[in-house]
């Protein structure tokens, strides 16, 4: 996108201590691993929809 600067690595620093000015040393370990948490739920949901079917239909036919 040609309108758009692109972020460098002092830009990120920048935003990287304004984060944690206003969430604290001590929550920052808790908002990374909720990150990480909602990124990989995400990936499997959209790499797993296909994979989640198969096991969906041997349970259906478990219980019949």
């Amino acid at each position: 996108m040609p309108g758009l600067p692109s972020l460098g690595v002092p830009e990120l620093l920048i935003v990287l201590v304004i984060i944690l000015l206003v969430f604290g040393a001590g929550k920052l370990p808790e908002i990374a691993r909720g990150l990480g948490k909602a990124v990989g739920d995400f990936r499997r949901a959209s790499q797993g929809l296909d994979l989640e079917e198969p096991q969906e239909k041997a349970q259906k036919e478990t219980e019949s």
